[in-house]
């Protein structure tokens, strides 16, 4: 007998799909097909008449094809509650990034989220080709405080090499400006990779609402982009704890002062859940070669330092988990108080995990780390 085993599945960070498994004992082996609409069968398995009756009542008939979106699809290990840690202590050469190291770094990070034998097969797990897919970089602090442009060259390239045409590949953040003093080359057109600020893109008229936070969503997200890849920096925020992952989507809105408030919770949370940036999220690649443990978003020496790693991971809540432990245990090696004792504790983590957000996984004990060291 033939069952159709009903899974709920992530695709590289994305929102949970539908999926069908066939498993048919003449072929011996599984046929995997991702289902574009839903529809609402709630137990695992299911025998193929009540599958057939469902389709049926959903109006398919012998019209499979005019209703569902049908194509082959791998169903690797989830990566939910996973952070990739990548650190090379010879990273730098004096403050001078080693781009060839960094390129080395990215490519066993990826490998190890994904857990495939070589870079270009994660990647190919993240990104489809023809697709256009948003690099979102944090270039409020400028030069020397913002995600760096050798990393962000380097996800570019690999993006090419999975697939997407240069074109199809857009560097955006909150302002042109920004971007300029961060030391990136606004491109609106060409063949090369495109590069500007919501300023520039313009806001989507509609307003998304999610709990406590109503706002515009740019363009760049609501119209041009397929899917984002999130790119931080691992830094302290004055007000709302630590700006990583989930914080630098502030950078997708129109007003994003009005969410600092209450340490950003729910705010950040909320903002997150906004359906152009939870459903296109396919990755986060936090930028740890720089970092900030007191006085940020802005550059300030004093509390500047270099850590020399990257974290990677689908699930943005567990890596800002992981990112402000690291924070923390930066600032107690610099003996300053706690990001609670400075009443600026991040709790809009957890709030991103519970039952209402379910971003991602913030509880320390189900997040599993992976360490890569080079």
């Amino acid at each position: 007998m033939q069952v159709f085993r009903l899974q709920m599945l992530r695709f590289a960070g994305q929102e949970p799909e539908a999926m069908f498994v066939l498993i048919s004992p003449r072929a011996g082996v599984n046929l995997q097909w991702k289902i574009g609409q839903r529809l609402g069968m709630g137990r695992a398995m299911i025998q193929r008449r009540d599958f057939l009756r469902k389709t049926v009542k959903a109006g398919l008939g012998a019209g499979l094809g005019s209703v569902f979106r049908w194509e082959p699809v791998e169903a690797g290990p989830s990566r939910r509650g996973v952070v990739v840690k990548a650190q090379d202590a010879r990273l730098r050469r004096g403050r001078s990034l080693d781009t060839d190291r960094l390129g080395d770094l990215l490519d066993a990070a990826m490998q190890q989220l994904f857990d495939v034998d070589s870079a270009d097969e994660a990647w190919k797990k993240v990104v489809r080709p023809g697709e256009v897919i948003g690099l979102k970089v944090n270039c409020i602090a400028g030069k020397g405080n913002a995600t760096t442009l050798e990393l962000v060259e380097l996800v570019a390239e690999r993006l090419q090499r999975a697939g997407i045409r240069a074109k199809d590949i857009i560097i955006w953040d909150r302002l042109n400006r920004d971007l300029e003093n961060a030391g990136y080359r606004i491109r609106y057109r060409g063949n090369r990779v495109r590069c500007f600020g919501n300023d520039a893109a313009g806001y989507d008229n509609r307003l998304f609402t999610y709990g406590s936070a109503g706002s515009l969503v740019t363009r760049v997200l609501t119209e041009m982009c397929d899917g984002f890849i999130n790119l931080p920096v691992l830094k302290d925020h004055g007000i709302v704890g630590v700006t990583l992952a989930l914080k630098n989507l502030f950078g997708a809105i129109h007003n994003p002062n009005k969410y600092h408030i209450n340490v950003g919770d729910p705010y950040v949370a909320d903002v997150f859940m906004f359906p152009p940036i939870r459903k296109k999220h396919r990755l986060t690649i936090c930028d740890g070669t720089i970092g900030q443990y007191e006085g940020g978003p802005s550059y300030i020496r004093r509390w500047f330092w270099y850590p020399n790693m990257l974290l990677v991971a689908t699930d943005p809540v567990a890596l800002d988990r992981i990112g402000w432990d690291l924070i923390e245990e930066k600032r107690k090696q610099e003996k300053l108080p706690s990001l609670k004792e400075d009443e600026r504790e991040p709790r809009y983590i957890f709030t991103a995990a519970d039952r209402n957000h379910r971003l991602g996984i913030a509880d320390i004990e189900r997040i599993r780390v992976l360490n890569v060291k080079m």
